[in-house]
């Protein structure tokens, strides 16, 4: 096994587990998402009257869980109204195939996409409001700098709301993805992007993971994000963002942490255990293209000339990739962990003794420090 061998150990890291049903309710959805939160975070930071942004993950117009789960954004929205919260938004910009941002305007729409994933009124019905960031226009977008020594060659342009609010809650879901491995919390960075941002991510492709990583260091993020927080009663196990095996285990998680690096390794360690478990043909090279660097460059070249034009899709660098689902050869931790304090020592918290013994030894084995970087 390649492990971070010249990497530090970070500090304790709480993460969370909230067991859920298969197919769960409503009522047991606010459960687990209440259990979830407050077995790592009192909530004191949340003042009466502010307001705060939940970042859910829109990819596409497909149901949950190619986007983030209505239900558990639902109960989000009901828990930080009940503990005072004025306003709460819930905002995102689709993915490229689905969306076309333009200077001159826009073709397709975040808003229809989030009707069809079964989003758009659920969010409504609980209370909350909706910024689809492409709506406000290519000017309503400013820029920020990531961390000192990034791979990005200019700043990252991020939504004018995310200087209206007071914090941000994250709330990704636990799937693989065709070109970067997976999509969890660290990844759920790209839909604040102007697709300009999109542009230089996808082009210079040779260090995407690295820069999905210092995207979170943008000084707005370090300062506003208070929690990240997935429900995973459903895991999209292969191929991601948009299609793939769906595995939907007899007990689920919600997986909680004020941590997004602490947090994706336990949601990693998640979608590792249901990779496992997929049937051996959806994790061909072909039907599941970040098993296949030719296949997943390719892919990834399509994309920055939907972005570009053609001539910025045969130009686009390669990728280097992490093939197979594993935690410690995975490169957009391995750049999280360089910048962001070091490989945080994670401490599981079940919020219910119901929890399978099975599932939490399992997810410690897998997000505890191999042995080789124990002395670091």
């Amino acid at each position: 096994m390649q492990t971070p061998m010249n990497l530090s150990r970070g500090s304790s890291e709480t993460v969370s587990v909230a067991p859920l049903n298969r197919n769960p309710s409503a009522q047991e959805m606010d459960q687990a998402i209440r259990d979830a939160t407050f077995a790592v975070d009192t909530l004191d930071w949340l003042q009466p009257g502010d307001t705060v942004l939940i970042k859910p993950v829109i990819n596409s117009g497909k149901p949950y869980p190619s986007t983030t789960s209505p239900l558990a954004i639902a109960s989000m929205v009901r828990l930080l109204k009940e503990r005072g919260a004025g306003r709460v938004v819930v905002g995102d910009m689709s993915g490229v195939g689905h969306l076309d941002q333009r200077p001159e305007g826009c073709k397709g729409s975040s808003r229809q996409l989030a009707k069809n994933a079964g989003l758009l009124h659920v969010v409504q019905e609980a209370g909350a409001e909706w910024a689809f960031f492409e709506e406000a226009g290519w000017d309503s977008f400013y820029t920020e700098l990531p961390a000192p020594g990034s791979h990005w060659r200019g700043g990252i342009t991020l939504p004018n709301i995310l200087r209206e609010v007071d914090h941000i809650v994250s709330m990704p879901r636990c799937s693989r993805h065709a070109l970067l491995g997976n999509t969890l919390g660290l990844k759920s960075v790209v839909g604040y992007m102007r697709y300009d941002t999109r542009l230089e991510y996808h082009h210079a492709a040779k260090s995407i993971q690295e820069k999905t990583a210092e995207a979170n260091t943008v000084p707005t993020l370090l300062q506003k994000q208070r929690l990240v927080v997935t429900a995973a009663d459903k895991v999209l196990a292969t191929f991601g963002p948009d299609l793939g095996y769906v595995i939907a285990p007899p007990q689920g998680l919600v997986i909680a942490s004020r941590s997004v690096v602490a947090h994706d390794l336990v949601s990693l360690a998640w979608l590792i255990v249901h990779w496992r478990q997929s049937p051996w043909l959806n994790k061909l090279a072909l039907t599941d293209p970040s098993s296949n660097k030719v296949v997943a460059n390719l892919a990834n070249r399509v994309v920055a000339g939907m972005l570009g034009g053609w001539k910025w899709g045969l130009s686009a660098q390669s990728m280097k990739h992490s093939p197979r689902p594993d935690i410690w050869r995975d490169r957009t931790l391995q750049r999280a962990f360089e910048i962001m304090g070091g490989i945080p020592d994670i401490q599981l918290r079940p919020t219910q003794p119901s929890i399978s013994p099975k599932i939490l030894a399992e997810l410690a084995a897998l997000v505890a420090l191999p042995s080789v970087t124990r002395a670091a």
